[in-house]
């Protein structure tokens, strides 16, 4: 699966109902290795936007960020589709612009924990019928994963960043927008 393909499956997930169950069943009928593509694209974006310029911008759009929460955060990010990712990547200040007023008016978060996981459970699903936790298959998965050539990296992260101040100054806009009114 090529990088314009999974973002093509993510795109897609906007006109769906049940984005989720789609990706997932529409993995579920593709080749183990096809299945275990979308995971490297999908885990390449997420280390990518691993770094402490977006964890500030979480930070100020949340008034915290635990790690759990940053991946969630990322997660979200992805599932917002290629451009909106590659222009946030660019420029964090910019998510003042996208997240929707809705998010204030209903009390939501960007955070989508669901979007973690898509390619292992359509993998559980397409091995034995439902996705129930199974550390063989998970062990299993993994290898097919790095026999591609892809090793999940080590990432480990400090905010280069120590007051509000410095936040309001690196995100002038996120600042204003969220950071008396966080989402949380």
């Amino acid at each position: 699966m090529t990088e314009k393909d999974f973002w093509g499956l993510i795109s897609k997930m906007h006109i769906v109902e049940e984005p989720y169950e789609w990706v997932i069943s529409h993995l579920a009928k593709q080749s183990d290795e096809e299945i275990a593509e979308f995971e490297i694209q999908f885990e390449t974006a997420f280390s990518k936007a691993y770094n402490s310029r977006l964890l500030a911008a979480a930070w100020v759009i949340m008034d915290g960020c635990s790690e759990d929460s940053f991946a969630f955060f990322r997660a979200w990010l992805i599932g917002q589709g290629e451009q909106v990712y590659k222009k946030v990547l660019d420029d964090p200040d910019y998510l003042a612009e996208y997240i929707f007023p809705i998010y204030e008016e209903e009390g939501l978060v960007p955070e989508l924990e669901d979007m973690l996981d898509l390619a292992l459970q359509a993998y559980t699903i397409k091995r034995k019928g439902d996705d129930d936790w199974d550390d063989q298959l998970w062990n299993e998965f993994n290898a097919l994963v790095e026999s591609k050539g892809y090793h999940y990296p080590e990432l480990h992260l400090a905010a280069d960043w120590k007051t509000n101040d410095e936040l309001k100054e690196l995100y002038p806009k996120l600042w204003k927008r969220f950071g008396l009114k966080p989402l949380r």
